[in-house]
């Protein structure tokens, strides 16, 4: 039977440098640190990860670098300089992990392809965080958030009749970041198991392709894609949002027969509405949705968005209110189970959320958000580079 000391934590000792910016990669590389692994995070002096420029919404900082950036070492170093890519060839040769996300081609230019890694280091599992994947006719082309949201056919999916719309988060971001970061693992346990060290890609449009797949099939074979419907489901009726007598929204869903039942019975007020044939089944439901939302509207009206909810609870229907970011932030999910925890960033404190997964008898590293280069020094020492020479690199602009 395995033992885990409670202080021990899955990474640790696991060393990942990154040569990133913006989002999709330098997600992946902060949930290796929060498992343990050291992560050095490569910026360019002077400006540092653009990202850091996004806003200035937390402590003069942005609130995309905070969220992404705990827990990592920031080295300034001029990678297309002779001495910085000196640097960055001592790094590697003792990493573990090498993530990247520049532009088209810049890693293999820089002389740090996937063939130079393996000589360099054998050990060393490289990933690269790309748009639209190093082969085919868009390997060179720029990729950013909106646009492989746009290219995947999922702002056609979002938003009102009227209007398609951008996802509120950055989705292709985070879905390459986590398929980045599993990719590490897998690569990582890979290499434990067998001793084959394998090179991971992921894509943006790699990653939200697959987030597609539900109606990628729907309207391969439906030949009609799902219509855009603001908060309401586009193939699932009824199911969506509405406004009760005081103006709040409520969203509720119907799953099966039986909630489809009690929900006719007891909330509609008319148990013969279940039987009726323009809503009998799922599939009537949908296409008879504009009957199906006046009675449901009534409904709505006759109660405040409390009674709604209290109601839809006591007939055990999932609902919620359409809750702003103000709500969000008060959860009582996150509020009662202790989801926040503090962590410092160069202009001061602030509340992180816990990472989403737990593991038994380990506690997530959580730790600062660095000022740009501030680790720079020591981890030139750790290379062995004597003060003189690191004078050197700071005069010349190198870190």
């Amino acid at each position: 039977m395995f033992m885990v000391h409670p202080a021990a934590r899955p990474l640790d000792g696991v060393v990942v440098v990154s040569l990133e910016q913006a989002v999709a990669a330098p997600f992946a590389t902060r949930q290796l640190a929060d498992l343990g692994a050291r992560v050095i995070k490569i910026e360019r002096p002077g400006g540092g990860d653009f990202a850091r420029g996004y806003d200035q919404a937390v402590h003069g900082m942005s609130s995309y670098f905070v969220w992404l950036n705990r827990g990592k070492e920031s080295l300034s170093l001029d990678v297309k300089s002779p001495g910085g890519r000196d640097v960055l060839r001592r790094l590697l040769s003792e990493a573990d992990v090498f993530v990247h996300n520049l532009g088209p081609g810049a890693v293999g230019r820089l002389g740090f392809g996937v063939e130079a890694l393996a000589e360099l280091n054998p050990r060393l599992v490289s990933c690269a965080v790309n748009g639209y994947g190093s082969s085919g006719p868009w390997s060179q082309r720029k990729a950013y958030d909106l646009l492989i949201q746009c290219q995947t056919g999922l702002v056609s999916l979002t938003g009102t009749p009227e209007a398609g719309a951008r996802v509120g988060v950055s989705v292709a971001d985070i879905a390459a970041g986590m398929y980045a970061f599993s990719g590490v693992l897998t690569a990582l346990l890979d290499r434990e198991r067998t001793g084959a060290v394998r090179a991971v890609e992921v894509s943006l449009f790699d990653a939200l392709a697959e987030w597609m797949s539900q109606p990628a099939y729907y309207t391969a074979y439906s030949g009609v894609q799902p219509p855009r419907l603001g908060t309401h489901h586009a193939t699932i009726a009824p199911y969506g949002a509405y406004a009760a007598s005081d103006g709040r929204e409520v969203l509720f869903s119907i799953q099966n027969d039986a909630e489809w039942r009690a929900f006719c019975s007891d909330f509609l007020g008319d148990p013969a509405v279940a039987e009726d044939v323009r809503f009998a089944t799922g599939a009537a439901r949908v296409a008879n949705r504009e009957d199906l939302d006046v009675l449901v509207a009534a409904a709505y009206a006759r109660r405040t968005s409390s009674e709604v909810a209290e109601l839809l609870d006591s007939l055990r229907i999932a609902n919620a209110p359409i809750n702003d970011v103000a709500d969000f932030l008060d959860h009582p999910v996150l509020r009662e189970r202790g989801r926040w925890h503090e962590i410092a960033t160069p202009g001061g404190p602030v509340e992180a959320l816990v990472p989403p997964i737990d593991l038994a008898g380990t506690t997530p590293v959580m730790g600062d958000v660095p000022a740009l280069g501030a680790h720079t020094d020591v981890l030139l020492s750790e290379l062995g580079l004597d003060e003189t020479e690191i004078k050197q690199l700071h005069a010349d602009g190198t870190v």
